[in-house]
């Protein structure tokens, strides 16, 4: 106790702009509020004034190891996350966090499986950054996933570090589909407004530009009505909103606009341009979505000739669209090309942004308007029927 308390008065003397801060850790650590020491650390490590240099880290060594033990271990883990962060070497930040690993282990206090899932989660991240994805893959996809579906109740700091760890590995591996699902299961268990701008943008852009090039990802409106797309307004990437919108209304020819209007932007993303074929085969795909979901659910049965006038296809071109969203199961229905139709007799479930919802809203207003007309009709007829009994 006496080197600790040696060393924080030393701290206050040297920086006396801190003197404060380091009185009142002091001040706990004496009394042993153990709860309360731990709430200051939080709020210090937040200071810039804490984030310069290796002031954490020394924090860290010649104070907190004195009573690590006492501490709520995810706090713990929290904690050292925030100090790896100012080690320079990559690898000594990885190095700290195993070690911190084995403390947490071997503590075995209550609900050590969540900072040493979180902490591991910090580590992949490292190696990801080092460029070692094998390592990462392996702590990420093959033991991380496993240890936290044994968690029952994972804190959302946990589970957000996972998934954002998880994103980052697919991202590296350029697989859209998998970085935008776990891109959004990241937003889930945080706040986006916590995030710093710069950081709020690029994973709107990310996950925007995942969302349009992703395999079998046609479900739009989910990030459309994220206040993450918000971060795009104002900005050299605000283009992007307008496209994603496009795809989710299956509308063509504002595709078509835009990619006009915004040609030097478009051309400045090489993932987009190397998939053009693919991006029209996905709006079209949305516009035929969009054509069925703007009939009844009674009534699904459509000409092909009128869903290539929408779709810009020739009638060969509208049948392998419809045997595309047969076989990645977003319709199901029967094609009778004798006939010339479609009958679509079911469609895969979409997020709906309020305007489809107030469609949706008036077309059951119709449906209940039908209901009472056949009520109606039943109360009359019931007699007549009763009397012919």
């Amino acid at each position: 106790m006496a080197a600790v308390e040696a060393w924080l008065n030393g701290q206050s003397a040297a920086h006396p702009e801190l003197a404060e801060h380091y009185g009142v850790m002091l001040d706990f650590y004496e009394r042993r509020l153990w709860h309360q020491l731990t709430m200051k650390l939080e709020e210090v490590v937040a200071l810039p004034e804490f984030q310069t240099g290796e002031t954490l880290i020394q924090l860290y060594h010649n104070f907190v190891t004195d009573f690590e033990h006492k501490m709520s271990p995810l706090k713990l883990g929290h904690l050292a996350v925030a100090v790896s962060s100012r080690y320079g070497d990559r690898a000594a930040a990885a190095a700290f966090m195993d070690g911190v690993v084995i403390k947490v282990t071997e503590g075995r206090q209550p609900g050590y499986e969540e900072p040493v899932l979180y902490l591991k989660m910090h580590v992949a991240l490292l190696h990801l950054h080092d460029g070692r994805a094998a390592e990462a893959r392996t702590m990420v996809v093959d033991e991380g996933k496993a240890a936290l579906d044994c968690l029952a109740s994972p804190d959302p700091s946990v589970s957000a570090a996972f998934y954002y760890v998880c994103s980052q590995y697919h991202k590296a591996k350029q697989d859209f589909a998998e970085f935008y699902k776990a891109g959004m299961l990241y937003l889930a268990f945080i706040s986006s407004e916590t995030l710093p701008e710069d950081t709020r943008r690029d994973l709107a852009v990310d996950l925007s530009l995942a969302l349009l090039l992703g395999d079998n990802v046609y479900n739009f409106a989910e990030l459309i009505a994220h206040p993450i797309m918000g971060a795009l307004a104002g900005t050299a990437f605000a283009w992007l909103s307008e496209v994603v919108g496009a795809f989710n209304d299956g509308d063509l020819h504002a595709y078509d606009a835009l990619c006009m209007k915004h040609a030097d932007a478009l051309n400045a993303q090489p993932a987009l341009v190397a998939n053009e074929r693919k991006l029209r085969e996905k709006i079209t795909i949305l516009c035929l979505l969009q054509i069925v979901f703007q009939l009844p659910a009674e009534n699904r049965q459509i000409a092909l000739a009128d869903i290539a006038v929408r779709t810009k296809l020739s009638v060969d071109g509208v049948e392998y669209l419809l045997m595309k969203a047969l076989s990645v199961h977003l319709i199901e229905g029967i094609i009778d090309q004798v006939g010339g139709n479609v009958r679509v007799t079911w469609v895969q479930p979409r997020v709906l942004l309020k305007p489809q919802i107030k469609e949706l809203s008036q077309r059951l207003d119709g449906w209940i308007v039908k209901v009472k007309a056949v009520g109606d009709a039943l109360k009359d007829e019931i007699p007549q029927l009763a009397g012919m009994a």
